[in-house]
């Protein structure tokens, strides 16, 4: 008898253990952290990969649609030089703190936890929007091969392509980002080079030069057009911010994130401002070809470009690129709107089942609901549903603004913070081009953006569809905001109580005196501005 109830006592004890060991097993699953394995080349392409996306293949003929050659030309280096300025204050922050949930718990350390509620649920927003956009895109792009599947089984097919990449881990990320991006890279670079011997006449039955500016004209709508298509260079640029969230997860982001955002502002003026300007000189703004509000095709101008020309083989070259780009795109959106939903799960602003990560340290339900809400997608395929789903698509760049914005405010209030705790800005290891200047004016032109971009509905006719588009998300943002902060009760940070410490890793090498300065040979130079 006693030796059955000490076996019993025995087999109660490995059950004790065994349960100990699950509970142990299921929280640590809600708080390990992600796994620090970007590289340095990584982090370079993956800043590239945020700004060559299939927006810049398909949604860049829409602009030009709109705005005309000198239109888009304008709207685009305006929304760049914001960017440029965002970036510098975001590096400046990544830099010094390299944590996952990079500007959103900045807003919540520097500001208030309610602004980080709203910015985080902004931002998700976004990147899930992006990404129905890519299961859109993509589709309509493979059905320029083949129509034997229909739209809404590329959709799937995508879906459970792009799950299944995400649930491989953030090195493999990393890997496939960085070799897409190159790709994307060289392609363009291809047809900056083919586009100027269309231009001059030498490929093609005719010269071109700039007589598109003349008939029918540099502007298709005067400011109109100029004010139309800021929306759609915000959209089209998102991602540029992607670098702070990667800094989480870089193995030295003290040396890899000033290496990628000192890069900005070339990889803008050259494959952004670039490619305005030579679809603007080569395709006519009111070609019936390009997309517009209308258009369910898939038509970029690249193609319509090298088609004229008599590069017919260039289409399905081209549409090839867009598939590449649209990968990587998809890739980056379900890594961004996972991290982001992850921090906000583990900080009590989100469901806290999204938090899991498992033991190769990926967010696989932050993943799985992201996607799931991606499903949007679906409507595209629906003509009475596809004016919901392109309001959807069109509130993501107003998100745009008003993350960017944020992120502003977020750099400033943190160097209000180091003054008021007698901290020294020469000890940080990146620093912000141009500050207080370039940070508050790119804080006013957000500001002015998100207001602007929907003037056009004012118009006679006034447009009341046109009118909630294009505001609706800024008091559903308010509502977020304050009502987080009086159910929360909340408190505005006190720049003495700022917590500018936690998540710092002093320990790595900054990117002062490195490498970088002592090769300053032409070549060097072109390789780090086009794949750092």
């Amino acid at each position: 008898m006693g030796t059955d109830k000490e076996a019993e006592v025995a087999i109660g004890g490995d059950r004790d253990s065994d349960s100990i060991e699950a509970l142990a097993a299921s929280a640590e699953a809600y708080s390990a952290p992600l796994h620090r394995k970007l590289k340095s080349r990584h982090i370079q392409m993956i800043a590239i990969g945020g700004i060559i996306g299939p927006g810049l293949f398909v949604g860049s003929s829409n602009a030009l649609h709109i705005a005309g050659p000198a239109g888009i030309l304008i709207s685009f280096s305006l929304v760049g030089i914001i960017v440029f300025f965002v970036m510098q204050s975001l590096g400046e922050l990544a830099t010094l703190i390299p944590v996952t949930g990079s500007f959103t718990e900045y807003a919540s350390r520097f500001v208030d936890d309610s602004l980080s509620f709203a910015l985080g649920w902004a931002y998700w927003y976004l990147w899930v929007t992006v990404l129905a956009n890519e299961y859109n895109a993509i589709s309509l792009v493979i059905m320029y091969w083949t129509e034997v599947v229909p739209q809404w089984g590329w959709i799937l097919i995508f879906w459970v392509f792009f799950m299944a990449l995400s649930l491989a881990g953030i090195l493999v990320y990393g890997e496939i980002e960085f070799w897409l991006s190159l790709i994307k890279v060289i392609s363009i670079t291809i047809f900056f080079i083919v586009g100027i011997f269309i231009s001059a006449g030498v490929i093609g039955p005719q010269k071109i030069g700039f007589k598109y500016w003349d008939d029918p004209g540099a502007f298709a709508d005067s400011i109109n057009g100029v004010a139309n298509t800021f929306v759609i260079a915000g959209t089209l640029y998102a991602g540029t911010e992607m670098v702070g969230i990667t800094a989480g997860e870089a193995d030295n982001p003290a040396k890899a994130v000033p290496r990628a955002i000192r890069q900005v502002f070339w990889r803008i003026l050259i494959f952004y401002v670039g490619t305005m300007f030579f679809i603007g000189i080569l395709i006519p703004y009111d070609d019936s070809r390009l997309l517009s509000k209308e258009s369910k095709t898939a038509q970029s101008p690249f193609t319509i470009a090298l088609s004229d020309a008599g590069l017919g083989a260039g289409a399905s070259l081209i549409n090839a690129v867009i598939v590449v780009a649209v990968i990587s795109a998809g890739n980056s959106s379900m890594y961004v709107s996972s991290r982001t939903i992850l921090f906000m799960a583990r900080n009590g602003k989100a469901p806290r089942f999204l938090g899991r990560v498992n033991k190769a340290g990926v967010p696989w339900v932050a993943l799985l609901f992201s996607n799931l809400i991606a499903c949007i997608a679906f409507l595209s395929v629906s003509k009475a549903a596809g004016a919901v789903y392109n309001a959807l698509i069109t509130l993501s760049g107003v998100a745009t603004f008003i993350v960017w914005g944020t992120i502003e405010l977020v750099h400033i209030r943190f160097r209000n913070g180091l003054e008021a705790q007698g901290q020294s800005v020469d000890d940080l290891a990146f620093k912000a081009m141009w500050y207080p200047y370039g940070t508050y004016a790119a804080l006013a032109a957000n500001i002015f953006l998100i207001f602007f971009q929907g003037y056009t509905a004012f118009l006679n006719p006034f447009s009341a569809t046109s009118f909630v588009i294009s505001y609706i998300l800024l008091p559903v943002f308010v509502i977020l905001l304050l009502g987080y902060k009086f159910w929360k009760k909340t408190k505005w940070v006190k720049l003495e109580e700022m917590d500018i410490w936690t998540g710092r890793r002093d320990d790595l090498v900054p990117a002062h005196g490195d490498a970088l300065s002592k090769k300053n040979g032409v070549l060097h130079r072109v390789k780090r501005v086009a794949v750092g």
